[in-house]
């Protein structure tokens, strides 16, 4: 048995990346495993860090001790997104901006190479990403720019190892057989919590 939190990190109230979210956290606890999820529609929280640095630190609203909480928790995480204008949701980053913090997400005292030291060791990451831009294209054309940040910038950056990612393209349209086949691969992923 894994304990895996999911995030829907799509803003609104319904759409494709619930619909996979939640796929995934029956299928998975179908099998056994432990699971949590949180939809980013459903957090109020200020999205804007509003400091230059981290000598000032915003209070934490409830929602984002709760993301935290739960990102500390679990043993596997799986974020489902949209990519907007080649990114993360304006919400979805500010998110990671607010709760990912130091001494908490990662440690600035301890370095390597001068980075600072990862503090959520031990959980490995699922990165599920809807997009209207081909696969091939965002290799091609952007250097799966928003994989790497995702995989390696935040999630890689505090901790998690290993992330992968899972991308479905074109998402604004799709045919029911199409998203049919998507959440039939994404119920394979949460069978054995990957």
């Amino acid at each position: 048995m894994t304990r895996i939190f999911i995030l829907n990190g799509h803003p609104a109230e319904t759409s494709l990346n619930k619909a996979m979210s939640l796929s995934y956290a029956r299928t998975a606890a179908a099998h056994g495993h432990e699971v949590r999820i949180l939809h980013l529609h459903d957090l109020d929280f200020d999205i804007d860090y509003g400091y230059a640095g981290y000598t000032e630190v915003k209070p934490l609203e409830p929602d984002l001790n709760s993301f935290f909480n739960n990102l500390e928790w679990c043993e596997h995480f799986v974020m489902t997104t949209p990519m907007w204008w080649g990114g993360l949701p304006g919400k979805l980053k500010g998110l990671f901006d607010r709760a990912l913090l130091p001494g908490k997400a990662f440690d600035t005292h301890n370095t390597k190479m001068g980075m600072p030291a990862p503090m959520l060791k031990g959980r490995s990451g699922r990165v599920i990403v809807t997009a209207d831009t081909p696969k091939f294209l965002m290799w091609l054309l952007y250097s799966n720019a928003m994989l790497r940040q995702t995989e390696r910038q935040i999630l890689g950056f505090i901790g998690l190892k290993p992330v992968k990612s899972s991308f479905f393209a074109a998402a604004s349209h799709p045919k029911p057989t199409t998203v049919k086949r998507w959440l039939t691969q994404i119920e394979k992923l949460a069978a054995k919590a990957t």
